[in-house]
């Protein structure tokens, strides 16, 4: 059973200040899965003292790129080799899934890569000569301290996505890790630690929500990237808004899957538990409204409905496991309320339903839900529910699918599926949202991710994510 009884402070193993040691317990059936100390204002502002001394005095701002990129590739290699490790804790954490565990904690490498990439091909400092004869040296320099504030749902790639660009950058980072799964980002400071950051450079840190905000208002912090809720994405703007903080946003969704009338379903309904129930529906990027043309409509809600019901909800350790439990309790209610509100706004049951999946009553599994007859103006088709429940709604021509689409708080994520290139692209980009897809095309790293209106403010992976951590410097030469 994991236990770690100190903090990652500096680079230091560093017993907390004071509090009250994390319980860690699995979703799924309650069992302690292991003990993490929990970070106090206390121990953040050792941390913040670190990341300042750190960035103001020592060398790691001022290496070469190429000296802080071996660093990075080094932590890289060490923390690929505990991938299967990695998702089997947070599995047991978090209750997700392991086919989706095991997959995310994969790609990590080549999420890093990207960032690599990004930084061996930007112009940290060039001569710029305008048409006058003046000329300007225009420098790329790190932001300074950066209080990195992360989820549960996907913690590694969630923390990864911001400490490496921010590493590469020359910044210090403090890491504040959810309770949830405090271990898994405590074995994350162990690799840190071993792949040899000079001190101060990073602390990682278990803490509440009281401490986070102690941490985002703290006067030795220069930027805040949150990664979590629109709700608390608000508070965290408006309170590094007063002291004038960089800030970087990835929110909540409510993304559409837009079928058209031309969609070849027989590819369509394999990628549905994807596109909507994908780790347990406690995804930004999943896919929970479903767009389809009234000729077709029919058709689409008997197919959806019958993928949800032969969704397999079970223990996620369990490899054949595709939907786990939820979180946490209070996750769990938050789901049935919605399912309730649903059923009392007037939209039509077709699958799942409020309570437990037979057997499961011990955890905190929901049922995957699908409802149909949706009108966009109901919760379940406004507001993010996080958790594995699908909205279908009816559109009458491409015009009002378009408005349908864009008729959300949210701009994330989406997708279209039609059997016309053309007209696919077409569609794609009248609607307005950081990523899309067509016919469940991936994407990759080496592009920009990030949200429209309320989904955030900025943009994550390579080059687009790298900038986020730098500012610009000119001096007229």
């Amino acid at each position: 059973m994991p236990t770690y009884d100190k903090l990652y402070i500096g680079g230091t193993w560093t017993a907390p200040a004071s509090g009250t040691p994390l319980e860690v317990r699995s979703p799924h059936d309650g069992t302690l899965v292991g003990h993490a100390a929990q970070a106090t204002p206390a121990d953040v502002d050792a941390a913040v003292a670190a990341a300042r001394h750190a960035f103001d005095h020592g060398p790691w701002p001022t290496l070469p790129p190429e000296e802080r990129r071996a660093v990075i590739r080094r932590f890289d290699t060490l923390h690929a080799r505990r991938a299967a490790e990695i998702a089997d804790l947070v599995t047991a954490e978090n209750g997700s899934p392991a086919w989706f565990t095991t997959s995310l904690q994969r790609s990590l490498t080549d999420q890093t890569g990207a960032f690599l990439r990004a930084s061996e091909t930007l112009a940290w400092e060039e001569t710029v000569t305008s048409p006058n004869g003046a000329r300007t040296v225009v420098r790329r320099e790190p932001v300074g301290v950066v209080a990195a504030v992360i989820p549960w749902n996907a913690p590694h790639q969630s923390a990864l996505v911001k400490l490496v660009p921010a590493l590469l950058a020359g910044c210090t980072v403090v890491l504040k890790a959810s309770p949830e799964t405090a271990l898994d980002a405590l074995l994350l400071a162990g690799i840190l630690d071993e792949a040899g950051f000079p001190e101060g450079v990073v602390s990682v840190l278990p803490a509440d929500r009281p401490t986070s905000e102690y941490l985002v208002t703290h006067p030795g912090v220069d930027k805040v990237a949150f990664t979590g809720s629109t709700a608390a994405g608000r508070r965290i703007a408006s309170l590094a808004g007063q002291q004038l903080k960089r800030v970087s946003l990835e929110l909540g969704g409510k993304s559409a899957a837009v079928l058209l009338d031309d969609a070849d379903l027989t590819a369509f309904a394999p990628a549905v538990p994807y596109l909507a129930f994908v780790n347990n529906g406690e995804s930004c990027v999943a896919h929970t409204r479903l767009l389809v043309p009234r000729s077709r409509y029919d058709e689409v809600v008997a197919l959806v409905a019958e993928a949800a019901r032969k969704v397999t909800v079970g223990d996620p350790a369990d490899p054949d496991t595709f939907v786990g439990p939820l979180v946490t309790r209070a996750q769990w209610e938050r789901v049935q309320e919605y399912i309730r509100s649903g059923v009392e706004e007037g939209a039509r049951l077709v699958a799942g339903g409020p309570g437990h999946p037979e057997g499961l009553e011990g955890g905190t599994y929901a049922r995957p839900t699908v409802f149909a007859d949706v009108r966009n103006s109901m919760r379940i088709a406004q507001e993010e529910i996080f958790g594995p429940v699908l909205a279908v709604i009816p559109y009458e021509d491409e015009d009002d699918a378009v408005r349908i689409a864009n008729d959300s708080a949210y701009g994330l994520g989406g997708g279209v599926w039609t059997t016309d290139p053309e007209r696919a692209l077409t569609f794609a980009r009248r609607v307005r949202t950081g990523t899309f897809m067509v016919n469940g095309a991936p994407t990759g790293f080496d592009t920009p991710f990030g949200g429209y209106k309320a989904s955030g403010i900025g943009r994550e992976f390579a080059g687009p994510g790298l900038a986020q951590y730098l500012e610009y410097k000119s001096i007229s030469v």
